[in-house]
């Protein structure tokens, strides 16, 4: 847990050096796994153990899911989203900026149980390339 911990601050601090000191205080605050900047998590890609929890957490003052890829997880997984939907295509008809999201400030959390790979994005921000990864051993 501590190594995950570490990682995700490590990644806030490496994704804002060059930011400079304002956005190096916004960010001071991270609580959690994986971080949101204005497009991208941070760390990108996280590896647990099944059986841990993954927290995200929004640094960032634009609004940002936390959806799967139905396609991109081990077939016997849970399906997870934030606003609790049970598949991507009910996040993505669900999403209007408010309905799923996470605003600064907020954390999501889930548990992964099977081992395999997980895909995730950000419905508003996939295009810009706002896509993660967790790699469950």
């Amino acid at each position: 847990m501590r190594r995950r911990r570490m990682l995700a601050t490590l990644g806030a601090v490496v994704a804002t050096g060059g930011a400079g000191c304002t956005a190096v205080g916004s960010l001071g605050g991270v609580d959690g796994d994986v971080g949101m900047t204005a497009v991208a998590f941070e760390p990108a890609t996280i590896t647990v153990d099944a059986g841990e929890e993954v927290v995200w957490y929004n640094n960032s003052a634009r609004a940002h899911s936390i959806t799967a890829y139905e396609g991109g997880i081990p077939e016997d997984a849970d399906y997870f989203a934030t606003g609790g939907y049970d598949s991507e295509a009910a996040a993505r008809d669900a999403w209007d900026g408010m309905h799923g999201a996470i605003t600064n400030g907020q954390r999501y959390a889930h548990t992964f149980e099977v081992p395999g790979t997980y895909n995730y994005f950000c419905i508003p921000h996939e295009r810009g390339g706002m896509v993660g990864q967790v790699v469950v051993e």
